[in-house]
């Protein structure tokens, strides 16, 4: 990603509406006076790239951009999910794992049509026809590597501008965020139809964004919905026309990226700890990575230098927390 250099401050936590507010009579410290001061300057010694790009993938590309990288699938003829893609999938989780630098992952397609088409029926027609006790059933291939997906440290964003069914569908409800494209995304889980149910995480994952009657009904009609039907149901994040979707996520990802990895990290094990734990785990779980990310992150001295300039008593401060988060992130420690 190439060698970092600290950006130059800019003072605009103090800003108005009509622009930032003026000086009183009385010189005083600002924040960003403070946060000058405090600044490491950390310039890495080489310009050493993250290991995704160098990797050679059968069934996408992954582009890198700063902090974000970006994978386009581009499996002819119709990103089929089969092994190939899912050993690819499998590789590139394997890499991200360790990966400091990237913070975030969109996942998009090259394809006019599909972004991720269904699971590849090669695979599922070699199923064993036996039934199995459940203390012997172990987890299928297609789970382990979505579920590998939605345990990464990064942020996983569905740029969704195409069908997604069955297993397609699934490795979306994987990812952290899912946008959808209007008048192109399309949505089905057809399992019902052909006699199974879906297994790729689509049961579990499914009741946990939409609820178990939007669940039921999604997987139960085994029909296409739309970027509207899916907001609707709560599988998608937002419906987005399809000029728009691609500033929208860009401008997502790359303000997340700005953020320090090892809360981003830690934000991501704490809300999913929330839906799969009792509140009191998830409490403690919570607390936690708290301490995980004051450990890691310069956390305390963006706070302390925030209470020094007295920022949380400043109504124009108070007006301008969304760019103020964004300006502190020149604070390293």
């Amino acid at each position: 990603l190439g060698t970092s250099f600290p950006r130059k401050a800019r003072a605009s936590w103090s800003r108005t509406g009509s622009g930032r507010s003026k000086a009183g009579p009385q010189p005083k410290k600002t924040l960003t006076m403070l946060l000058v001061s405090s600044f490491l300057v950390m310039v890495a010694a080489s310009g050493s790239s993250s290991s995704c790009a160098s990797e050679s993938y059968a069934t996408f590309s992954v582009a890198l951009e700063k902090s974000v990288a970006t994978v386009t699938f581009d499996f002819p003829p119709t990103n089929v999910q089969g092994i190939p893609m899912l050993k690819d999938l499998d590789a590139l989780a394997a890499t991200l794992e360790t990966d400091q630098e990237i913070k975030v992952v969109v996942f998009q397609s090259a394809h006019p049509e599909i972004w991720v088409a269904h699971a590849d029926t090669n695979f599922l027609k070699d199923m064993s026809t036996e039934a199995v006790a459940k203390n012997r059933v172990d987890l299928l291939y297609l789970q382990k590597v979505l579920q590998r997906i939605s345990d990464l440290p990064q942020a996983t964003i569905a740029k969704i501008e195409g069908f997604a069914r069955g297993g397609g569908h699934e490795f979306a409800l994987a990812c952290d965020m899912r946008f959808a494209a209007r008048g192109k995304a399309k949505f089905m889980q057809m399992e019902v139809a052909m006699g199974i149910l879906p297994c790729g995480g689509g049961a579990s994952r499914m009741a946990r964004q939409a609820g178990l009657g939007k669940a039921l009904e999604i997987i139960l009609s085994a029909r296409d919905f739309d970027a509207d039907e899916a907001e609707a149901f709560g599988t998608v994040n937002k419906a987005l026309d399809p000029e728009e979707i691609g500033p929208y996520v860009d401008e997502l990802a790359t303000r997340i990226a700005k953020f320090p990895a090892a809360s981003i990290a830690a934000c991501k094990r704490a809300v999913y700890a929330s839906i799969d734990l009792p509140i009191a785990l998830a409490l403690q779980e919570e607390a936690y990575q708290l301490y995980q990310a004051t450990a890691k992150t310069p956390a305390v001295a963006r706070f302390k230098a925030a209470d020094e300039a007295g920022f949380q008593h400043d109504i124009n401060n108070q007006r301008s927390w969304n760019d103020a988060v964004i300006d502190i992130q020149q604070n390293q420690g």
